[in-house]
This record gives structure tokens, sequence and C-alpha cells, in this order.
């Protein structure tokens, strides 16, 4: 396997990048890892290389605020548009990018290229839920809009890709929406409703209410990007604030502080169980290519979590299967 790595992507980049590929290469010898950047601020990172670690050069990087479609067109050397092209051309099986969103759904689009029978690929992050089996979710964010037939496709992939990661033989798509009854809802999942109840291969189980999603109510959620984006960004926010105020309360005498010392392997316990590290990353499904998409604060771990994601759906055929499905060749 070989698989690029944008390593001038993300808030701690170049270092955390390049920390994640020296572990992953450490652990799987048999994956080629690329990374793709400026050699001058990668070579001091390398002075142990191993010998599945490469370099290629990049002049250009794509900041976070770049606006994408002008970016990824004006910056053609750029370290994310390089890592794409070598996915186009076959000279990666993947890419992993934890840089600007907008920028590598463009470039997925523009570069990588849109898998046939596809209108708008989605990006799918695993949401942890309370039985520890997770929630796939897409589209969390690649595109702000959508139209019924793009939660039909978004369902078929979601559940193409629990099924070949997973394991999980007929994964229950749930659709987001404001109310568990079928009539609930706006335009969109009021549209979207009768095309998931009468699509062939999913195992539709109706509307989810957000309050459900970390019970486990669903193996696959579609939803539009806008929504979806709202719902993560508040789960994440909403676990940050419950963290800190637990160690707000533990710290507030002597008697909380032994207490916080008994129960800190569970605390952590349940911290990883929460943590967008340990999930690696979202792939951009319904591109020709396999497009992995990090947290922009990802660490060395979270790098080579996505890494091994990577692995996994390069080695379960996850976009062969998903092409096949939808274009039926």
């Amino acid at each position: 396997m070989q698989i690029a790595i944008d390593a001038m992507g993300g808030d701690h980049a170049p270092e955390c990048n390049v920390e994640g590929a020296l572990s992953a290469a450490a652990e799987w010898k048999d994956t080629q890892i690329v990374l793709v950047g400026d050699e001058a601020r990668l070579a001091p990172l390398l002075k142990d290389k191993p010998s599945n670690v490469t370099v290629r050069h990049a002049s250009e990087v794509i900041g976070p605020d770049e606006e994408p479609v002008k970016a990824v067109r004006r910056k053609k050397d750029s370290s994310m548009v390089v890592a794409g092209r070598m996915v186009k051309e076959g000279e990666a099986e993947a890419m992993i990018s934890a840089g600007n969103t907008g920028a590598l759904m463009t470039t997925g689009l523009l570069v990588v290229g849109r898998m046939k029978g596809i209108e708008r690929p989605a990006l799918a992050p695993m949401i942890p839920t309370l039985d520890d089996v997770g929630v796939l979710a897409l589209d969390l964010g690649a595109n702000m809009d959508a139209e019924p037939q793009h939660l039909a496709q978004y369902a078929l992939m979601g559940s193409i890709y629990r099924s070949k990661m997973h394991g999980i033989s007929q994964p229950r798509v749930g659709l987001l929406n404001v109310g568990a009854e079928p009539g609930k809802g706006n335009k969109l999942t009021k549209e979207a409703y009768p095309l998931l109840e009468q699509l062939a291969g999913i195992n539709f189980v109706g509307n989810v209410e957000a309050r459900d999603v970390l019970t486990g109510s669903c193996d696959v959620l579609v939803c539009d990007g806008f929504a979806g984006n709202i719902l993560l960004k508040s789960l994440e926010g909403t676990a940050g604030a419950i963290f800190a105020l637990l160690k707000e309360q533990f710290s507030r005498s002597l008697k909380t502080k032994l207490g916080a010392a008994m129960l800190m392997p569970e605390l952590r316990g349940l911290k990883g169980k929460m943590d967008y590290k340990e999930h690696g990353g979202a792939p951009l499904l319904g591109l020709s290519g396999l497009v992995v998409k990090g947290h922009g604060s990802s660490d060395g771990n979270a790098i080579k979590n996505a890494v091994r994601q990577a692995r996994q759906a390069l080695s379960s055929g996850l976009v062969p299967s998903i092409s096949k499905e939808i274009s039926g060749k």
C-alpha cells in the first residue's frame, strides 16, 4: 500500500504529521508512506527516516482561511493538491490531510475526481455511541445544501462503509430529523423519507432525533452538511464542556482530588471514547479514490489512526465496492 500524507495540512503541521507517519511506518512495514510538503521543513524532522517513508516536495501550502476553489486552482504545487494528484495518477492508493476542509473537498472533486453516479461526495466521520458501536454520519460538512437524492446516495454509501469496514451485515440507516414521525421535518427531509423507504439495499429505520444519536439508534445517520456539521460541533463542544466541568469539580478539595485519583482510569477511558484522535479521520465518500480528512487539531496519534483507517479501507476494497453498487460496474 502507498499512502500520501499532506504533511503541511493541519494546526500542528508538519511536526504532528511526521510524527504520525513515522509511528505508522514502524507499525505497518508493508505500507509505503509519502510525506508531501516542503523538503526543507521536513528534513530536520526525518533524521532517522525508515525505508518505507519518502518525501515528495511541494513548494506551496493552502492555509486554513483561503477560499477553497481559488486556492486549489492557483496553488497547483501545494501539498494537498500534489497528494490528490498522486491518487488521481495512481502513484498513491490513498491520501490523508488535516488541512482546510473546503480545499480538500475541492481537491477531491477537481483533482481526484467524483465517482460515476455520485452527485455530491460526503464527509463521513464516526460518532462514538454509548454502546461503543458508533454511528457513521454523513454528510457532516462537505456540502452545506443537499437534495433528497443526495441523502439517498449517502445512505447507500454509508451502508456499504459499515458493512465493509465494520462487518455489520444490515446497517440500520436513520434520517436526522426534528421528530420521529414520518411527516416531520423540512422540505428536504419530507421528500427524502420516501426515497429512503423505497431504496433497495438499505435497512431504513426512519427518522432519528439528535438526542438519540449517541444511544445507538442507528448505524448510519444521513443529513445535509449544514445540519450535520452543527450536530458534530455541538457534540464536540458538549463533550469538551463536560470534561472541563469534571476537572473543575474534582479540583475543589482534598476529598474530591482523592476521588478523582481513584476514578482516573475510568475517566481516561471515557475521554478516550469521545476523543476524535482515536477515530483517525473521516473519509470523503463518493470520490474515485480514497481521501481521508483528519481533524484540523490532529496530533501524531490521530494521523497514525488515519493511516490505520486508510489501510483498512484499502484492504476491504471500500471505494471499488461503492463504485460497483452505485454504477453497477
